[in-house]
């Protein structure tokens, strides 16, 4: 697969998704955010939290962060007042 960012082609790259833990907001695109947990190039397995197309087969920058790094972000959640 080769995937286009910004118009600049990026190295091939294979991902799967291992667990779709749910959307967090949709575009007036259609594009979803989305936490899923993603294995990248046959790696261990990471929190992905990123845009997806209507398809799925389009996506766009986010962030990939570890258990701990998860673990991090759900502890400092827990302490905001929303």
């Amino acid at each position: 697969n080769v995937y286009l960012f910004g118009g600049s082609i990026m190295a091939e790259f294979t991902y799967e998704v291992i667990t779709n833990f749910g959307q967090l907001s949709e575009s007036s695109r259609g594009w979803k955010k989305e936490v899923k947990l993603i294995s990248w190039n046959g790696k261990e397995a990471k929190y992905d939290i990123r845009e997806w197309s209507p398809e799925n087969d389009k996506m766009g920058k986010g962030v990939t962060l570890s258990a701990e790094e998860m673990k991090a972000l759900k502890d400092l959640l827990n302490k905001m007042d929303l």
